[in-house]
């Protein structure tokens, strides 16, 4: 374990930051100065087609503004590829990853059931699972994408045998100071996708390859990414990754009940800071004092 705690901030530079994402840096930063700790931020930006440098920028900008501080420099994803393409590899060789070709509305077309993971997507059938070598090589050929899923079934298996009497579980710390141990259930995501077609790894993937070369102890995070740590957990044990401590914090809705999105139009910092917004009143707002920070 490292000698001081480690926390970070990660976010996705496809949009202007908000003031959910500003909870959320906001949360990490006064938990690293409560606790003596490190503060990190990471550019989680392995999907390349929709990071952009400005918005990089302004994640930067945004953060600065509102007083944050933080180690540099920042841990940039797409400049490590090959850390997730050997993450890959490690899963394939331990038989957990397989090649699926599937398109979105194939998968809608063959899910029938109406199981759908946690973020509602439909819960992938099975389609090209157990696809022959001969089969996946002559697609390949003809140049398909396919993105690499895991085998859920086999990666639980392995994980209990790496456990023992142990169940598969995280640990939550609530805001009193508590803590309470969770099981975590990653099968209700199915054989979910570890390296997509159009990048070196997925979400699930490449979080939680870097906060363990990051030495990262405390996750601070929003309650929307809560059900991940279920598919986290499983890989930290079939990786042989060391467990954070987890802390998933209430979330900024809209006026329709809604959490608040890039893709949904919510107002951006940097808007906010155009019509005059002073970063102590967002600090206050979101329920931090100077002191905090």
């Amino acid at each position: 374990m490292p000698s001081r705690p480690v926390f970070r901030f990660a976010p996705s530079p496809n949009g202007f930051l908000h003031l959910g994402h500003a909870l959320s840096a906001l949360t990490g930063a006064q938990w690293a100065k409560r606790k003596g700790g490190r503060f990190l931020v990471r550019i989680e930006d392995y999907d390349t087609a929709r990071s952009r440098p400005e918005f990089v920028a302004g994640v930067l900008e945004d953060l600065a503004w509102l007083g944050i501080e933080w180690e540099k420099p920042e841990l940039r994803q797409s400049e490590h590829t090959p850390v997730y393409q050997a993450a890959a590899q490690r899963l394939r060789d331990l038989g957990l990853l397989y090649p699926c070709f599937a398109t979105r509305t194939e998968i809608e077309a063959a899910a029938t059931s109406g199981a759908v993971d946690p973020d509602g997507a439909p819960l992938y059938p099975g389609l090209h699972k157990g696809m022959s070598a001969d089969a996946v090589s002559a697609r390949r050929a003809r140049g398909e994408l396919f993105c690499w899923r895991l085998d859920m079934e086999r990666a639980l298996v392995l994980a209990a045998g790496k456990l023992g009497a142990e169940k598969l579980a995280f640990t939550e710390l609530n805001t009193d100071g508590t803590s309470r141990r969770i099981a975590a259930d990653p099968a209700r995501w199915g054989d979910a996708i570890m390296v997509r077609k159009d990048a070196p790894a997925s979400y699930h993937l490449a979080v939680v390859v870097d906060d363990a070369r990051q030495g990262v102890t405390h996750v601070t995070r929003g309650q929307d990414l809560f059900a991940s740590t279920d598919v986290h957990r499983l890989l930290q044990v079939v990786l042989d990754l060391p467990e954070p401590l987890y802390a998933h914090h209430a979330l900024i809705l809209d006026v329709d009940g809604r959490k608040l999105s890039k893709s949904k139009g919510a107002t951006s910092l940097a808007t906010l800071r155009g019509q005059g917004a002073v970063a102590a009143d967002i600090r206050r707002q979101l329920g931090f004092q100077d002191s905090d920070i």
